[in-house]
C-alpha cells in the first residue's frame, strides 16, 4: 500500500507534535510494509521553518526522514501538474494542495493523510483521505 503524508503530517511526526503524533505512528504502525510517498514540495514545506530558524538537529530530523528506505518519492512530471491543474479549477484548491492531492493520485497512493478536510470532496474515489484535525 503506498500512503502519501501531506506536509503538515510528516512535520507532526518530525517534529513529535505531542497531539498528533501517538496516533499517527499508531495509523503507521497499522500499515506496516506501506511505502510512505512524498514529493520535493513536501521537503521543501518542511525544511523552511528549520533553515529559518537554523535549527540544525531538526533540518537533520526531516532529512532523515525524506532518506527513510520505507519512503519513496514521487516525481512531480506534467501529468502531475495537469490533474493539479484541473483540481484547482473544480474545486478552488490552492496550488500547493492542488499539487500534493495530484502527486498522491499520480503515484498511485491509496491513502492521502492531511489536516485538510477540503481535499476529501476533491479527491473523489480516486484514494481516501484521513483528515487529522482537532
Amino acid at each position: 500500500m503506498r500512503l502519501y503524508l501531506d506536509a503538515c503530517i510528516v512535520i507532526y511526526l518530525v517534529e513529535r507534535n505531542p497531539v498528533y503524533e501517538n496516533q499517527l505512528r499508531r495509523l503507521l504502525g497499522e500499515h506496516s510494509g506501506a511505502q510512505i510517498c512524498w514529493t520535493d514540495l513536501t521537503r521543501m514545506e518542511t525544511r523552511v521553518k528549520p533553515l529559518r530558524e537554523n535549527n540544525r538537529p531538526l533540518l537533520d530530523r526531516f532529512d532523515q526522514f525524506f532518506n527513510d528506505p520505507v519512503t519513496d518519492p514521487i516525481f512531480m512530471g506534467r501529468e502531475v501538474f495537469e490533474r493539479a491543474t484541473a483540481l484547482r479549477a473544480e474545486y478552488g484548491l490552492k496550488t500547493p494542495d492542488a499539487l500534493h492531492l495530484a502527486a498522491a493520485i499520480e503515484g498511485r497512493c491509496a491513502e492521502f493523510w492531511s489536516n485538510d478536510q477540503r481535499l476529501e470532496r476533491a479527491a473523489g474515489d480516486a484514494l481516501r483521505v484521513l483528515n487529522f484535525t482537532v
